[in-house]
């Protein structure tokens, strides 16, 4: 708990002497309160879509969290791997014009100098240093805020006061089974989105699996191929980001193997492999799927100007 205060009040005192500086095009950002887990890389990718289908030339900032690269550089999936961009971008630049940044007001301008007309900041809600003109925090409803107490005695980045004092929306994922909405205040408006899983071939109703992931919450990915009737065998979380080695993969197909089961993950941690070992293993994807379906093009369309 004293070192939550420190880091609390460190926090605080960032935000509170740093001047955001704006750059020539719109910035949306789609951040989190937690410390991963919340389905926020989904949404970045439900809005650039969005915003592709009105015609607006859109980009992603990213930190590039994990990868060696400061940038800004553009990712390109055909040249860039995973120690260079992170797993994120990566993931994110498949769907979308994505640039990495440690310096996120550097990536901006230079995604604003490409020609992007509007820019989605990939979790940089608690970086002062760009002005956001909208910042919609992603929640998952089944954590909530955990014991509600800043890093490291919990989960919180910042206070929760502080955080919805700029909230322009927040997102909540899935059931609110942590009570999150009374824990929002009434100036903030709430919306509701699930994540749903995406139709493939290569997973059905009653194949045998051995599932692991990296993320930050494996549990709900879990969760997720059972309820497309996936008989889940076995499970192997990995720290968040986990950058998978030889032996941690031999391992997991030797398991799989075992049971006559086949091997699964996660889009972004599919990404995070070896070559040789990629095509051995299946992926499930999700996407958004909001409860205003016309939510993603309402706020594109209410921070860009564009009709």
């Amino acid at each position: 708990m004293p070192l939550a205060v420190l880091y609390g009040a460190g926090a605080g005192l960032r935000l509170r002497m740093t001047k955001p500086v704006r750059v020539s095009v719109p910035v949306l950002c789609v951040g989190n309160v937690t410390a991963g887990g919340t389905g926020k890389t989904p949404v970045v990718m439900a809005l650039a879509a969005a915003a592709q289908s009105m015609g607006i030339k859109v980009a992603v900032v990213s930190r590039g969290y994990g990868g060696s690269l400061a940038g800004p550089v553009k990712v390109d999936p055909d040249r860039h791997g995973v120690g260079e961009v992170g797993d994120e971008p990566l993931l994110i630049a498949s769907h979308a014009a994505t640039w990495v940044a440690k310096d996120r007001v550097a990536g901006a301008r230079a995604a604003a100098a490409d020609g992007a007309e509007l820019i989605l900041l990939d979790d940089g809600f608690q970086n002062p240093t760009l002005h956001k003109d909208f910042s919609l925090v992603v929640v998952d409803g089944g954590f909530g805020f955990g014991n509600g107490c800043v890093m490291p005695a919990g989960p919180l980045r910042e206070p929760l006061a502080a955080a919805m004092h700029r909230a322009n929306l927040v997102l909540l994922m899935g059931r609110d089974d942590a009570g999150v909405a009374r824990r929002i205040p009434g100036s903030v408006p709430v919306a509701e989105a699930h994540l749903r899983p995406e139709t493939s071939d290569s997973l059905t109703p009653g194949m045998k699996c051995v599932a692991f992931a990296g993320i930050g919450l494996p549990r709900k990915f879990f969760a997720t191929l059972r309820s497309i009737g996936v008989d889940v065998l076995a499970e192997h979380s990995f720290p968040d980001h986990f950058v998978y080695r030889r032996e941690d993969l031999e391992q997991l197909i030797a398991d799989a193997a075992s049971r006559k089961a086949s091997l699964v993950t996660t889009a972004k941690d599919h990404v995070r492999l070896p070559q040789e070992f990629a095509g051995r293993v299946k992926v499930l994807s999700v996407a958004v799927e909001f409860a205003n379906k016309a939510l993603p093009k309402e706020l594109i369309q209410r921070v860009s100007g564009h009709g």
